[in-house]
């Protein structure tokens, strides 16, 4: 699960430099406030518009077009931005605190036949790969967490049983590194690492071609 740090999901805080992995993002730019409305296209602004889903992940392909994605979109300042902040582990508080915006990402996991939806993590991770993309577009930079309890988020948010909170995305804009405590400081300035390719290659040689009946 994404919430479970030792067992292969999201770590608590990364320490890469990628776009999506940027823990600077969250330090506060006092001349220009991000608002979450800023991942959505440039638009009229009306009513609401502050807490809806960003543009990019809408359009997300998913199974079946079943757009199985939920967003909850808190903004700094709001008590919506502290309650989720508070779900967060300690580690995340850290730095979290100063993002411009803590986003919920949760996907419905049953269909409304009762039946498991066996793609919805796989669509909603593709949802937020694209808000990630239009994250940067829109010079902002987004990171992705794991470590937050869940139970916390589904009472905070008085989720129903088949949607399921599976990662917490802070937005912001990138500030200087001298800004984080430690040891994100230092984790945030180290070589980035990614496995070689070949790593990642399951092999296909011994792989033969079904022998006709």
């Amino acid at each position: 699960m994404l919430d479970d740090t030792k067992r292969g999901g999201l770590d608590e805080c990364p320490s890469d430099r990628e776009v999506g992995h940027d823990r600077r993002c969250v330090a506060p730019d006092p001349r220009r406030a991000v608002e979450p409305s800023r991942l959505r296209r440039r638009a009229r602004a009306d009513h609401g518009a502050d807490h809806r889903p960003p543009e990019a992940p809408r359009w997300a392909p998913s199974a079946n077009n079943s757009q199985p994605w939920r967003f909850a979109v808190t903004q700094r300042g709001t008590d919506a931005f502290k309650a989720i902040l508070s779900s967060l582990t300690a580690r995340n508080q850290a730095w979290a605190h100063a993002a411009s915006a803590l986003i919920v990402v949760a996907a419905e996991t049953v269909k409304s036949d009762g039946s498991p939806s066996r793609w919805a993590s796989y669509d909603t991770g593709q949802a937020v790969a694209h808000l990630t993309v239009q994250a940067e577009h829109e010079d902002l930079a987004v990171h992705q967490m794991g470590g937050f309890d869940r139970e916390r988020l589904e009472t905070l948010l008085e989720l129903p049983a088949h949607v399921t909170p599976l990662v917490v995305v802070a937005v912001g804009r990138r500030g200087q590194t001298s800004q984080l405590p430690e040891p994100f400081a230092s984790r945030e300035d180290a070589a980035r690492e990614r496995r070689p390719l070949t790593d990642l290659l399951i092999p296909t040689e011994s792989v033969r071609a079904p022998v006709a009946a």
